[in-house]
């Protein structure tokens, strides 16, 4: 007899629509849950013959749905499949929630390491490895800002202009229908970011969450898959950096975004290192890119709080609990947030 399924996934209406979908596929299916990240759900698919997929679906229940949008995950990729930047092939897409309770969509399931602790980056690659790791990381967001949006076919994805104002009002009204308690900072850093945003360039794809246990890599340190795709929209490339820089930690920090960071481990390069190479590659200019860091802490600290409601709603399942988002680091970042600002005077 086959596993039992895991919670999200409905092996009837699965299996299927891979039969109907996947071809050479063999059933039964069997079924994993992924560990690593809060956004949409990703299980391993594998079948009767070894064949193995990964699927996406949205948290369980009934959340801010437009942050969890498994379709436009579904088109970025596609979309960018033909062109420089690495990303699993896709297979389908399931718009009919009659299937699964949720739409999903499948993929080929990429092997490879995922750093997404500092004892993971020990463990797979050595100081040398991990210091040209970090050299990819910033040439591939390169990459990423290079395409163009209306050749890949996805310029219709958002407006292309006005970008961080639009990050300000959709992640206030985010903050607005999940917050549980009052963060006062939250608010006041909003108003401020408000008031001074930069002029935008000419807008480009931007990943949204882009960092580095959001890569897929080989063996010997080659980025296979850039994945977690689902706050991807058209705007300001900079906003990437800025939540690249966010999340890359440095030995000695004193805020650490998550728990465990890989780019504490000896040998990746640091933060000034990694936006000179970004600068470098794209030839933009980061003069201002303080103000896209206190953009991004304050981002993150929204997206931590609508992931404490989720928790508490068991929109991640049964048994999960708040780990490391709690209501004290949704107050340091909001710190983190005003320093980065008022640095820019």
């Amino acid at each position: 007899m086959p596993e039992e399924a895991p919670e999200g996934i409905d092996r009837g209406g699965v299996e299927a629509w891979f039969a109907e979908n996947v071809a050479d596929v063999s059933l039964p299916l069997t079924f994993e849950r992924i560990s690593g990240g809060r956004s949409n759900l990703t299980y391993s698919v594998s079948d009767a013959a070894g064949g193995r997929w990964a699927l996406r679906r949205p948290p369980l229940g009934k959340g801010l749905t437009s942050a969890h949008d498994v379709g436009r995950e579904h088109k970025v990729m596609s979309a960018l499949a033909p062109t420089a930047v690495p990303v699993p092939p896709t297979v389908g897409m399931c718009d009919d929630e009659a299937v699964n309770g949720a739409p999903f969509f499948v993929m080929d399931f990429v092997e490879g390491p995922v750093l997404r602790t500092q004892a993971a980056a020990v463990e797979s690659f050595g100081e040398g490895d991990r210091q040209q790791i970090g050299q990819r990381v910033a040439d591939t967001l390169v990459r990423i800002h290079e395409v163009d949006p209306d050749e890949a076919g996805i310029g219709d994805l958002g407006r292309k202009q006005d970008y961080v104002a639009r990050q300000l009002h959709r992640w206030h009204g985010q903050w607005e229908k999940s917050k549980t308690y009052d963060v006062p900072l939250i608010d006041d850093v909003h108003a401020r970011l408000v008031a001074r945003i930069p002029a935008q360039g000419p807008a480009t794809i931007v990943h949204g969450d882009y960092r580095l246990d959001n890569l897929i890599l080989t063996p010997s340190g080659e980025i296979a898959a850039v994945v977690d795709w689902e706050l991807c929209t058209l705007g300001d490339p900079l906003a990437d950096v800025g939540m690249l820089i966010v999340y890359w930690a440095e030995d000695g920090d004193e805020l650490i975004p998550l728990a465990d960071m890989p780019t504490t481990a000896p040998g990746f390069p640091g933060r000034d290192e990694v936006k000179a190479l970004y600068a470098e590659g794209s030839g933009r200019d980061l003069s201002e890119i303080d103000f896209y860091v206190a953009l991004s802490y304050w981002k993150l600290g929204v997206i931590l709080q609508g992931i404490i409601a989720r928790v508490a709603k068991g929109q991640y399942g049964k048994g999960e609990h708040a780990g490391y988002e709690t209501v004290a680091l949704v107050e340091q970042l909001a710190e983190a947030a005003d320093e980065a600002e008022r640095r820019l005077g």
